[in-house]
């Protein structure tokens, strides 16, 4: 009979090798691939190293990457050693001699064929399943650095009386041990029943035992050390509970205990870890007994009372003591699951107030001059008006401004005013010529802030602007314009060497610059950029003579992946938005704390939660969440990216947050404390949009405080869908300069719409001071609509501007010819108990492809208006006029005039044309309204026209600031001033 550790190798075959040169060639072949793995492994990895570096958060990198290193080298080892001890051992238990059978004599073939290279396959085993298992646990690097940093919440769960520190970090890490455990138990049990099979320790056909004593003895503490594992996992299943999710009619995303949790898995639980205990000290005992007949009986009662303990009786408790009284048993864990919830997103101090819905004052026209100090009404929407900015203030092709603009506070006399603001960005999709040295090179940036007031429009309907033209100048005074870091920046730019950059360009022609920042890396270095020219897939880096001395490579150019990049544990909000702050321009990322281990707060899905009719259309609004599903959020960092040097700062917000402090233990110096953040970076911080619609979405549910009204769902919300287009998403929180009912003067806001589960009427209106230097930043006020009566919610209000029959067929003149309407924003501002809507109304009208603001719709009560401007149509609305009102040569709005005569001319056949359809309207004269929208449309396109001609032989200069609204004049061309 053969060794059962080797036998005969047969004898050796000679066949012919390969040539010297061909050896030497695949050799050589072989080498060269080995090193261009090796260099492109390095290169990654060094191109890294050389980023944060340049960043200044090289912190960041190594301590990331030692966690990685140290978990991979740690578990991969323990693996490998796990499943290679057993191997051994179950090799080493093997039987000297079995009987000779069929099956033995097939194996023999095996242990002959692989005895020489035995220790090579126990190498290329062991390395292989230590390989996948440290590759998995580098990746439970968040987990490891939360529970060896975690700090103590100071709040207990309701149930085990734990402070929440120990779901959060503490449970996910010993979850992840316990995997690591039933991984290594498996592996090593299925590792050594293979080899105790392959020499003879284990038979299935052969006469005699089954499996040898030593085999019983290996196999069976293997199966305890399993089963004592289960046990384990029984024990962290109860606490479990205080985090799992279920489904309960309550909510979808229910967390926490249940009363049925509480009565029945939870001393189920506790039984089923004593029976895994004895369960596994009688597979232990084996290695006495020698027989697997206890064991097996005690695996069998195990599996029973999971079947029976486990699932059987918690259904029979749910089904006869819960249903026939839900209520009254589910009270109190609604109770725990309330207040958890609230306190985990930062609702616990929500205020919720009656609001009546109705006016109580009999006469309006009193309430006329209340509008003005009530709200600063914006009426120039960020998410319609980018292209008009574009065509007024683009200048060139190559810049190019953000789908959407951003809303912001600016003082000018004292005064804060309301301001829509974008960044005149790069865009290499409009450069005459796309080469690689044009692309990177010479086109790298872009320039200048454009800014207008949010509540005004001039004569035309555009916007009236506090900063603009190229360079950029108005109220934000002298700042650096250069912009290399943006929301469009996507590409890299290599600066600062020989060739120079395109700046801007002005009536002298072109500006040249050199990036004169020390941000970016050093191409000077050969090996940078050899490792660059692998990195990026761009073997001209390595060559180009357009790089040389003080070159220097400019990529994660866009705030959010900056911020995200130097900070990965954190989620960061979907709008990054600009500002000017002490002479620079500075984009400003809010960026949140999260976990998924808060016990009894119910989870919310980020992206869904903040997705709205915005993000549906621009995907670089979505959240950038590390962890999509959460229980708990703070906005507890607020981080800058300067425009022009590209520097990161993370400035820690909410000082108590415990996830923050844990973070920070981790990453020691990479944020800066609250006292860091200037007064002039105060006056821009504001509440985070992405924060408020989780909020909004969760006080759908939990803004009542009591069980039973709870369980009964009789007050659930929704969020209204936007009513200004057919997107079928959820409307977008809107920033307004307003006063609710119990504030004293006008505080910057976010605010919000709420109807009825299923139904259009409002239910309640939101909002959350969101003006970071205010004592009352972050705080909630609910103004809820009474439920005896209905109130119009924003989609019956947008249905009535729709139905009314003057209003009807004034939207039908405005669309003649191939004109389109645009709604913009329908703000909701609460009014002596009722509330007012006030919507926007934009055209693309003839040839201009960009919208412009021609009539204003308004409603309060049972009254509407649209008119030509805000205040025409409140005082239409009210029956009277502002006192406020400025006069004539302040801004009041005048029809367009100009000082061509050709589009004078032109403006004005288009004006008789424009009176004569509106005439042949009211008389049906269908035939003479046709020919009148055609002549209106041929008197625009001949006014756009000269008006072009003229802007190109004359120097535009701004026009004058005019009143909050547009004129009723049908001319959509340029004012003189348009830029």
């Amino acid at each position: 009979m053969p060794d059962r550790g080797g036998g005969p190798t047969g004898p050796r075959i000679r066949v012919g090798r390969p040539s010297r040169r061909v050896r030497t060639l695949l050799m050589t072949l072989g080498v060269l691939a080995v090193l261009g793995m090796a260099f492109t492994m390095f290169a990654g990895f060094w191109t890294d190293w050389l980023w944060y570096r340049s960043v200044h958060y090289s912190s960041v990198f190594t301590t990331t990457l030692w966690t990685k290193i140290g978990l991979f080298f740690v578990f991969g080892l323990l693996m490998a050693l796990a499943v290679g001890f057993n191997i051994w051992l179950a090799h080493r238990l093997r039987p000297p001699l079995s009987a000779m059978s069929m099956e033995q004599q097939s194996l023999d073939r095996y242990r002959m064929g692989i005895a020489p290279y035995k220790r090579w396959l126990l190498l290329a085993i062991t390395s292989l399943v230590g390989l996948i298992a440290g590759a998995s646990a580098s990746s439970q690097w968040r987990t490891w650095l939360m529970w060896v940093n975690g700090v103590p919440f100071h709040q207990k769960d309701p149930q085990f009386h734990l402070d929440v520190s120990f779901y959060a970090f503490d449970l996910p890490w010993y979850r992840f041990l316990l995997g690591f455990g039933f991984a290594a138990a498996i592996l090593s049990l299925i590792a050594a029943a293979l080899t105790h099979y392959l020499y003879g320790g284990l038979r299935v056909t052969s006469p005699g035992a089954r499996a040898t004593a030593a085999a019983t003895g290996h196999l069976s503490v293997l199966l305890g050390i399993f089963v004592a594992l289960k046990a384990v996992a029984y024990w962290l299943d109860r606490y479990g509970l205080a985090v799992k999710s279920s489904d309960f009619k309550a909510t979808d995303n229910w967390t926490g205990l249940r009363y049925v949790d509480a009565n029945a898995y939870l001393p189920a639980k506790t039984i089923l870890f004593c029976i895994a205990v004895i369960c596994a000290l009688l597979f232990f005992a084996t290695l006495w007994r020698r027989t697997w007949q206890l064991p097996v009986i005690g695996f069998g009662l195990m599996v029973l009372s999971a079947i029976l303990i486990g699932g059987l009786y918690p259904a029979i408790v749910q089904k006869f003591q819960v249903q026939p009284n839900e209520q009254a048993k589910e009270a109190p864990y609604v109770e725990k699951n309330l207040k958890a919830t609230r306190e985990a997103y930062g609702i616990d101090g929500t205020k919720v107030s009656d609001y009546s819905g109705t006016s109580k004052t009999k006469d309006k026209t009193t309430l006329r001059d209340d509008v003005d100090s009530t709200a600063s009404i914006r009426i120039l929407d960020p998410n319609i008006v980018s292209p008009t900015f574009q065509q007024l203030q683009q200048i060139r092709n190559y810049y190019a401004f953000p789908t959407n603009l951003d809303v912001d506070r600016y003082t000018k006399d004292g005064k804060v005013q309301d301001t829509v603001i974008g960044l005149r960005e790069l865009n290499l999709n409009g450069i005459p010529k796309n080469n690689w040295i044009n692309d990177h090179f010479r086109y790298t940036h872009g320039y200048g802030v454009v800014a207008a007031k949010g509540t005004a429009a001039d004569a035309n309907g555009q916007p009236v602007f506090t900063e603009s033209d190229l360079p950029s100048t108005g109220d934000l005074g002298t700042y650096e314009q250069q912009i290399y870091y943006g929301e469009k920046t996507t590409t890299y730019s290599i600066v600062g060497g020989p060739q120079k950059e395109i700046d801007y360009s002005d009536d002298s022609g072109e500006k040249t610059t050199s990036y004169k920042g020390k941000s970016g890396v050093n191409l000077a270095n050969p090996i940078n950029r050899a490792a660059y020219a692998v990195a990026f897939s761009e073997p001209q880096i390595l060559y180009s003579g357009a790089i040389g001395e003080g070159s220097r490579i400019l990529y994660n150019r866009t705030p959010k992946e900056r911020v995200e990049a130097v900070a990965p544990w954190l989620t960061i909000d979907g709008d990054a938005y600009p500002a000017v702050v002490d002479g620079r321009i500075q984009w400003i990322v809010d960026a949140y704390t999260t976990t998924n281990g808060y016990p009894y707060a119910s989870r919310t899905t980020l992206g869904d939660t903040t997705a709205d009719s915005l993000t549906a259309t621009n995907n670089s609004r979505a959240v950038v969440a590390q962890q999509n599903q959460v229980n708990y959020i703070r906005n507890s960092v607020k981080a800058t990216v300067d425009a022009y040097t590209g520097e990161v700062k993370l400035y820690q917000w909410d000082t108590e947050d415990p996830v923050l402090k844990t973070w920070m233990k981790a990453f020691p110096g990479t944020v800066q404390p609250k006292g860091a953040i200037s007064k002039s970076l105060l006056a821009h911080l504001r509440y985070p949009q992405d924060l408020f619609k989780v909020q909004r979405e969760l006080l759908t549910r939990y803004h009542v405080t009591n069980p039973t009204t709870f369980l009964t769902g009789s007050e659930v919300w929704q969020v209204p869908d936007d009513p200004t287009n057919k997107s079928g998403n959820a409307v977008p929180p809107y920033y307004l300069s307003m006063k609710m009912p119990d504030q004293t003067s006008q505080a910057f806001s976010l605010t919000t719409t709420f109807t009825p589960n299923g139904r259009d009427n409002l239910s309640a209106f939101m909002t959350v001071d969101a003006q970071a230097d205010s004592s009352d930043y972050g705080k909630i006020r609910i103004l809820k609509l009474p439920t005896s009566t209905t109130v119009d919610g924003p989609k019956q209000v947008q249905s009535q501007f729709n139905s009314e029959q003057d209003i009807a067929e004034s939207i039908k003149l405005l669309k003649g010819g191939d004109s389109d309407i645009e709604y913009g924003n329908l703000l909701t501002v609460p009014l002596d108990g009722g509330l007012l809507y006030v919507e926007p109304v934009y055209v693309r009208g003839g040839g201009l492809k960009y919208p412009l603001l021609r009539k204003v719709l308004v409603s309060y009560g049972d009254k509407t208006a649209f008119e030509d401007t805000l205040d025409e149509a409140l005082n239409k609305v009210f029956g009277a006029e502002s006192s406020t009102t400025p006069p004539p040569d302040e801004g009041t709005t005048t029809p367009p005039t100009s000082s061509n005569p050709t589009v004078q001319e032109a403006l004005n056949d288009a004006q008789k044309a424009f009176d004569e359809g509106q005439a042949a309207l009211k008389k049906g004269d269908w035939q003479a309204y046709g020919q009148a929208q055609k002549d209106l449309e041929d008197a625009l396109k001949r006014a756009e026209a000269a008006q072009s001609k003229a802007d190109k032989t004359s120097s535009a200069s701004p026009s004058p600031s005019t009143s909050a609204g547009p004129s009723s004049s049908p001319s959509p061309s340029k004012s003189s001033g348009s830029g």
